[in-house]
């Protein structure tokens, strides 16, 4: 367990910088890992495997929504709790797929992606000194908007490679200081998929402490054999958790940046007064194709987590023939490697050099934990597996080659 805050006397753009680990020494802001990566993958035309999109549509039905809704002139302002059509969308699905009855008309808030419902809702809730958990490694938006909102962030370490944290990690973490828990399930980067156990002993902590929940659920559908259980589902969870999800990654949208907030009605209320003024509204023609997709059959749920399972266990055997240890996701677009094996204890270092070695990009995971806990995890490396056959066949006929140097 580590906490963190930025120094003291930074300006509130530092801050954010800070927090997030991109802020130099002189006080300029460092590229992000993933501009740095992806401009190198550009520049030496290696196989970018470190950013989280897809190379390939989603489904025709929601693509062909939302050409239909700009012919339909939905184009304009759409509300600003977002459209009803889209709401409605949203609160069948939470019956759906897991029994939770949500009025769309209080208890869901259309945002500009989850980024900006988790941007929303701790700027909401968090105040200067606040203490907020999460686990470790962690998107690393959370540490920055953490570090924006005046917040201390808490983290609890999860290790390679079965990525379980300890309950006792997790208890002491959580104080009567704490404000929010941020929990990220399926989570990125690990793709660890947290267990019952571990989702009650939050629930407890947060009933314990009077903490708010905050879930970032972005991979719920495309999970491998484990089922996602929303926090919210849980005795007790409902009335303190928001609950945070998009449909960019379940119909491979990403650019249209279409997310949504479910919760009490006074909860939304609080995120809404923010997000408000961060973009307003957003994505009118999207909205309605989103909602299309939300309510596709069960089979295109099954089949497109199925299809990314077999993507992920194509570039797993090309990451062990590779050398790499790897601890094999149960969800998501990500799978972690170990460099160790390869010689490498700094991933890195390692990521910097892959492109010209192997033609291949990747994240190293000490991009996604501070400063103070990077050790752990220096040689591990992530790699993105949401990618057509082709290009993952080919990736990693690439990597084989670093096993025989």
């Amino acid at each position: 367990m580590s906490d963190y805050s930025p120094a003291p006397g930074l300006r509130p753009w530092q801050r954010t910088a800070a927090g997030a680990g991109l802020l130099d020494a002189d006080g300029r802001i460092a590229a992000t890992i993933f501009a740095e990566m992806s401009a190198l993958a550009a520049r030496t035309g290696a196989i970018n495997l470190g950013q989280g999109f897809p190379d390939e549509d989603g489904p025709a039905e929601v693509l062909e929504a939302a050409r239909q809704a700009i012919a339909d002139g939905v184009n304009q302002y759409p509300p600003g709790i977002g459209m009803p059509v889209l709401r409605e969308a949203i609160a069948a699905h939470q019956r759906r797929w897991y029994g939770l009855e949500v009025d769309a008309a209080s208890e869901v808030l259309v945002t500009a992606g989850a980024t900006e419902a988790l941007a929303a809702t701790l700027l909401a809730f968090v105040d200067a000194g606040d203490e907020v958990v999460t686990f470790e490694p962690y998107y690393d938006a959370y540490a920055a908007l953490i570090a924006r909102a005046g917040g201390v962030h808490r983290t609890v370490p999860l290790r390679f490679p079965d990525w379980k944290p300890d309950p006792a990690e997790l208890e002491a973490a959580v104080t009567d200081r704490t404000r929010v828990i941020l929990v990220n399930s399926p989570h990125n980067p690990t793709g660890a998929v947290l267990d019952r156990e571990t989702l009650e002993l939050v629930v407890r902590l947060a009933e314990r402490h009077d903490a708010i929940i905050v879930t970032d659920e972005v991979y719920e559908h495309l999970t491998f054999g484990t089922p996602h259980t929303p926090i919210a589902t849980l005795p007790g969870a409902w009335e303190r958790t928001v609950s945070i999800s998009s449909g960019g990654k379940t119909f491979s949208t990403t650019g249209w940046k279409i997310g949504w907030v479910t919760a009490p009605a006074p909860l939304v209320t609080a995120v809404l007064a923010v997000k408000q003024y961060l973009t307003f509204v957003n994505g009118a023609p999207f909205q309605p194709a989103i909602a299309t997709g939300l309510g596709l059959p069960d089979a295109f749920f099954a089949d497109a987590a199925a299809e990314l399972g077999a993507k992920r266990d194509l570039l797993a055997v090309g990451l062990e023939a590779a050398g790499f240890a790897i601890s094999r996701p149960d969800a998501g677009y990500f799978i972690v490697a170990d460099a160790a094996p390869l010689g490498y204890r700094d991933g890195a270092v390692l990521c910097r050099e892959l492109p010209e070695r192997a033609g291949v990009v990747g994240v190293p995971v000490s991009a996604f934990v501070h400063p103070d806990r990077q050790d752990a995890y220096r040689s591990l490396v992530r790699f993105a597996f949401c990618k057509r056959h082709s290009v993952l066949e080919d990736a990693s006929a690439r990597l084989a080659g670093l096993a025989a140097r």
